[in-house]
């Protein structure tokens, strides 16, 4: 009988024996993980983090130039007489291309109202057409501002559009 109460005892150290060396070693394995980790992310000599930095630096916010006024011109239609009323805003990275703008406002107003009033009523009732407009109103307007040696803008935003 002395040789079967031996047998527990030993199984029952070597049971707590393993339990105690998997909680070392998952205990070991996870500061290693975290470590490693904090390293990864806080590390200097990632590939990329350089790149990434100088393109930080390079960033300029966009800065905006709303129209008070709605530009209300008609449109080629034929038959009955179509309008468009457009709100717009102007973008840049530039204060200096805003400032410009802002200067030659009554000029721009001008050109817009010779650019919207050249186009098709049908071609504004299209998603292309609604589309292509911005861009095709930012060649003009950009057109005007180099003609008067200023800077240029990067985008014309619709705030509001609206065909009739």
């Amino acid at each position: 009988m002395a040789v079967k109460d031996g047998a527990p005892e030993s199984s029952g150290k070597k049971s707590k024996l393993k339990i105690i060396l998997l909680v070392i070693v998952v205990a070991v394995l996870a500061v290693a993980l975290s470590v490693a980790g904090t390293l990864w992310f806080l590390g200097d000599d990632r590939p990329g983090k350089a790149d990434a930095v100088a393109a930080s630096d390079d960033f300029a916010p966009a800065q905006y130039l709303g129209m008070d006024k709605a530009v209300v011109t008609t449109v080629r239609h034929p038959g009955r007489q179509r309008y468009v009323q457009v709100h717009l805003a102007f973008e840049s990275t530039e204060p200096a291309a805003l400032a410009a703008a802002e200067k030659h406002l009554p000029l721009l107003r001008n050109t817009l109202l010779a650019e919207l009033g050249q186009l098709e009523f049908m071609a504004l009732q299209t998603v292309e057409g609604r589309q292509a407009l911005p861009g095709r109103l930012l060649t003009a307007v950009n057109d005007t501002l180099a003609a008067e040696g200023e800077p240029t803008l990067d985008r014309v935003l619709l705030r509001n559009f609206v065909v009739q």
